[in-house]
């Protein structure tokens, strides 16, 4: 069955709406399908292998079920010692009949990742800039080959990982701390990050949601563009056009499934709306329980009435959006089982294809192929148009997701109402709406919590996460509403700096409901590190000195229309 049958303006001093002024989009979908040659690196043969889950079959389920391991990532990311044929076929004839002895088979057969460990500040009084600055050397690995048989995805150039569990680089991670190495002077690092993304795009033919092979049936929001944009600041469609190979193979892949769609149904990334409108969902193109969750996936489905496949499908396209897991996902606003990700059509990342198609049209401009300039400046118009009727709604004054099965807006404002800001997509009164209803429901008194509902998952109350603080930060800035935009980085600011005094680390998420604490919830602790954190930390604390310096929010100046903090 069909999955469309499954379920019944003008910114500031007068630039045109838009973050590249009239230099946008293509040829018709054949220009936008079709692969040029790209200038950057690229493999004769993709470096395919399976994920861990099919390599190595009843000896995955077994670890993954049993979970010796406290995190389920641990056995994905270990690395077999000999040929896997050759372990499972050792499994096969002595099966371990114990947890024990199931742990000690894997330590025989299989050599483990390293133990997560963290950097303090060197000295009491080392400034967090300077912290952060040292903490990218720790960050940076070089994975140009890797051993037989590993989950890990080999890359050209050094790159930045976020952390703590999280060994590998991450799609939209990067993006924030890429902000961070080019306030640290390191912008040579900061395009070796880009070179590697666009060698994945070169070779797979998307950005996998982070670069080992159980990520690849998956993406994540698409920052690419604006880490392109980051490597020509004051001209960013320059470096749109020395990457638009890979800006157009990026967005081929989320646009797959529009041919032949019907009104009212979906395929892949792609949904065609009843007025023929079409825009983008979260997806993953496996149905299974992810590799690195194995566990946590199937208990879930076990607890859940639903067809589990279906439900493997809305889990990992939870995970493709970033926010895993989140209220903004669940039918019923409370739980993980009622998940339905796919029925969604979000506004975060349909405002980043926005973006991404004013880009791609900017860099047509540059490389002067007018067509395709005039093809993606209206495929971003009709995409503004499209979310102006079925995400934004006036009563709220905010940009709410849309489930398309039900035709109707998902109630409840998240920080994912600001995105449409961040790329210049919004008019002046639909910014100055987002901005009340910013004050209103989001800020508090660390920073803009993630949605206002508090269920325990880590996408919700009370954490707040520093992408989210930038894209708020930053949209706002552009939007005339300097306030409110220095009230959530100084409050932001403070909670960071006042854990980093108390405990000498960054961390991924925090609480900004009773600031100073490290967030909760999720499928795993906390983690320590920490690539986004120390990437916005770094940029905002530029914007604003001053306040970086701050550790409590009672010593942020009051932001009219908000509660007070003292």
């Amino acid at each position: 069955m069909s999955d469309g049958m499954r379920r019944g303006g003008q910114p500031p001093g007068g630039v045109p709406r838009g973050r590249y002024p009239r230099v946008i989009i293509a040829a018709a979908l054949s220009c936008v399908l079709g692969l040029s040659a790209s200038t950057h690196s690229r493999p004769s043969e993709p470096p395919l292998r399976p994920a861990p889950q099919t390599v190595f079959q009843e000896l995955f389920v077994a670890v993954q079920t049993a979970r010796i391991f406290p995190d389920g990532k641990t056995f994905v990311d270990a690395v077999p010692k000999e040929p896997p044929e050759r372990v499972l076929a050792a499994y096969r004839r002595d099966p371990p009949r114990s947890n024990d002895a199931l742990r000690s088979f894997v330590d025989a057969h299989f050599a483990l990742p390293p133990e997560v460990t963290s950097a303090d500040a060197e000295l009491d009084h080392e400034s967090l800039p300077d912290h952060i600055d040292r903490l990218w050397n720790q960050l940076t690995r070089t994975t140009k080959t890797a051993p037989p048989d590993s989950s890990l995805l080999t890359l050209p150039y050094p790159y930045v990982v976020p952390g703590g569990r999280f060994r590998e680089m991450y799609y939209w991670d990067s993006y924030f701390t890429m902000l961070g190495l080019v306030q640290s002077g390191r912008p040579e690092l900061a395009e070796n990050m880009v070179r590697d993304f666009a060698y994945l795009i070169d070779t797979f033919g998307h950005i996998p949601n982070g670069a080992r092979t159980y990520y690849l049936s998956r993406s994540q929001p698409p920052f690419f563009f604006e880490m392109v944009g980051l490597l020509s600041a004051e001209d960013p469609p320059a470096a749109f056009g020395r990457y638009l190979p890979e800006l157009r193979r990026e967005y081929a892949f989320w646009m797959r499934g529009a041919s032949g769609l019907h009104r009212g149904s979906a395929r892949l990334h792609v949904v065609m709306l009843d007025d023929g409108s079409t825009l983008n969902r979260f997806w993953d193109d496996e149905d299974t329980p992810r590799d690195e969750s194995y566990a946590e996936d199937t208990e879930l489905a076990k607890d859940s009435a639903r067809e589990p496949r279906q439900l493997y499908r809305d889990i990992r396209a939870a995970a493709e959006s970033g926010w895993d897991f989140s209220s903004r996902w669940f039918a019923d606003a409370r739980t993980r089982a009622s998940l339905d990700t796919t029925e969604i059509i979000p506004i975060d990342l349909n405002s980043l294809l926005f973006g991404l198609e004013e880009a791609i049209s900017a860099g047509c401009l540059r490389t002067g192929d007018v067509s395709c300039r005039r093809e993606f400046e209206h495929r971003a118009a009709r995409r503004r148009k499209a979310i102006d009727r079925y995400l934004w709604d006036a009563p709220s004054g905010a940009y709410l997701d849309y489930r398309w099965t039900r035709r109707e807006r998902v109630a409840g404002i998240s920080a994912a109402t600001l995105y449409p800001l961040f790329v210049d997509m919004s008019s002046p009164l639909q910014a100055e709406s987002v901005a009340r209803a910013t004050r209103e429901s989001l800020l508090r008194a660390g920073g803009i919590v993630t949605t206002p509902r508090d269920t325990g998952q880590q996408w919700d109350s009370p954490n707040g996460w520093a992408p989210l603080q930038w894209i708020a930060v930053d949209g706002l800035r552009r939007h005339r509403q300097p306030s409110l935009a220095a009230a959530i980085a100084c409050r932001w600011m403070a909670g960071v700096n006042h854990l980093y005094r108390e405990t000498g680390k960054l961390v991924e998420k925090y609480d900004v409901v009773d600031t100073g604490r490290r967030g909760g919830g999720g499928e795993y602790p906390t983690q320590d590190g920490f690539g986004w954190t120390n990437g916005v930390m770094r940029k905002l604390a530029a914007l604003y000195p001053a306040e970086s310096r701050f550790e409590t929010a009672a010593q942020c100046p009051e932001e009219r229309g908000a509660p007070s903090v003292k």
